[in-house]
């Protein structure tokens, strides 16, 4: 069973071989209001980066993202979660987990990444200047592209820090894809 019960609407469920153990919407069941998707925690580990990934791509799937804002949104919550387990975790010696969840309004998708890592505030981290991002490659100063795409990638991105706990908050608004 899980650590913490399932949202009404979901099911527990295990399948060893395609996923670790989670909640999942019951056949015909609406969503809590706010939800698309149940939330997932996983282990703090590069491991679970693909897991956070398919989660992220069937939330913008469900909400019927535009392509690009779907690419946006999925390469900034795997900056940030990269950063979480390797900077956060990693790093530090500690274990833990992360957890993703997506909300769905009219106008927006929001997908939250929260963990109990090391405090970080990805906002704080200097952003590189249009001199430094036009200068050839080897003239580059090493990290702080990762922050600027998560800033390109999404409409809003916030952190919040309370009670021990990181929270990143990835905001994209919902326009109809338009055909190629």
């Amino acid at each position: 069973m899980p650590d913490e019960p399932c949202h009404p609407g979901y099911d527990f469920f295990s399948d060893a071989d395609k996923a670790p153990s989670r909640c999942r919407r019951k056949r015909g069941g609406a969503p809590p209001e706010g939800y698309l998707m149940e939330p997932l925690s996983l282990p703090a580990q590069l491991s679970s980066l693909e897991e956070i990934g398919k989660y992220v791509v069937r939330a913008t799937t469900e909400a019927k993202l535009a392509t690009k804002a779907a690419y946006g949104l999925r390469l900034a919550v795997d900056e940030i979660a990269t950063n979480i387990v390797t900077h956060g975790y990693e790093e530090a010696g500690i274990s833990g987990k992360v957890t993703v969840s997506a909300a769905l309004s009219d106008s927006s998708l929001t997908v939250v990444l929260e963990d109990t890592g090391l405090p970080f505030d990805p906002l704080s981290h200097p952003l590189p200047s249009e001199d430094e991002l036009n200068l050839p490659l080897e003239e580059r100063r090493v990290g702080g592209l990762g922050i600027f795409l998560v800033l390109k990638g999404v409409d809003l991105f916030r952190y919040e820090r309370a009670q021990d706990q990181n929270r990143n908050i990835f905001v994209v608004n919902r326009t109809p894809e338009r055909p190629a």
